[in-house]
């Protein structure tokens, strides 16, 4: 099986051309490549398929083997996949995922794409469609048919306020005075695996820096804490804005490096703008 590794600001996947390639098991294969010290070493496994309603198709798998709905880094390697492994000429292409059509604008130079600005569409703020249970929050939290926005939430003892977003798949939102020196592998996993959230949770400890620049670290279910997240990016943006910390348009600095949010609120639609790259191309023998 041939396959390229790539990275978005050092959230990285590896990319399967499932136009020549075909996975028999991709539960399993991803968490055969995905092992850093006995596979290939990821955050995951992106199949790149064809489409009946899009250019193409991002079928996206977690370190765990678990199905992912949305991935912002990952979708921008794909548009990076598919023009410099000459699958379209097209600077303004559509990808299917599971969480609906997302429309990319690819910036070519020499002829390579260099940076990719997505559409990730509307952000989703009502609990159950995030989904989060607010009656498993904690006391005081009727949040039923309404934003979740700043609510208190009580973790292995200690209560946070988290603010709730989906971008496709669901975030949890959390602001602190300092993110550098969080034990995340420690609470991570607990607001992970916490029972109001039934699908589980990408949660992110989020520092204001000024009104347009938020830092941030994540907890992404599935992964453990990654370099990046885009999807998270877009929500921690949102959230920000929605709280009113920030102005609309968001520099978000993660581990592995900045992306650039607007949220329309007039079109209600967030758009990501950053880099992807090409790491490497090699080949499994015997999978």
């Amino acid at each position: 099986m041939k396959f390229t590794k790539m990275q978005g600001i050092g959230n990285d996947y590896v990319y399967v051309n499932c136009f020549e390639e075909t996975v028999e098991n991709p539960s399993e294969m991803a968490k055969k490549v995905s092992d850093r010290h006995f596979g290939i070493g990821s955050d995951g496994l992106i199949l790149i398929k064809p489409s009946d309603v899009a250019d193409f198709e991002m079928d996206m798998y977690n370190a765990d083997g678990s199905r992912g709905s949305m991935c912002g880094n990952g979708i921008r390697c794909v548009g990076k996949y598919v023009y410099d492994y000459g699958l379209t000429d097209k600077t303004s292409i559509t990808v299917s995922t599971p969480s609906g059509v997302k429309y990319l604008e690819l910036t070519v130079e020499e002829g390579k794409v260099e940076r990719i600005r997505v559409n990730m569409g509307a952000p989703i703020l009502e609990p159950e469609k995030i989904p989060v249970l607010p009656e498993k929050m904690g006391k005081n939290n009727d949040f039923h048919g309404k934003q979740i926005v700043n609510a208190p939430i009580t973790i292995g003892g200690q209560e946070y306020h988290i603010t709730a977003v989906s971008m496709g798949n669901p975030h949890g939102i959390v602001y602190l005075d300092d993110v550098q020196g969080l034990d995340i592998e420690k609470v991570g996993p607990l607001f992970e695996n916490h029972s109001c959230f039934p699908d589980r949770v990408n949660t992110e400890f989020v520092k204001i820096l000024d009104d347009h620049t938020a830092e941030m670290r994540v907890w992404e279910r599935g992964s453990g804490e990654t370099l990046a997240c885009g999807t998270g990016a877009c929500a921690v943006a949102v959230a920000s804005i929605l709280n009113g910390y920030t102005k609309d348009c968001v520099t978000v600095k993660l581990l592995g490096g900045d992306l650039e949010i607007f949220w329309d609120r007039e079109e209600n639609q967030v758009y990501m703008t950053g880099p992807a790259e090409i790491v490497f191309d090699g080949e499994i023998k015997n999978c």
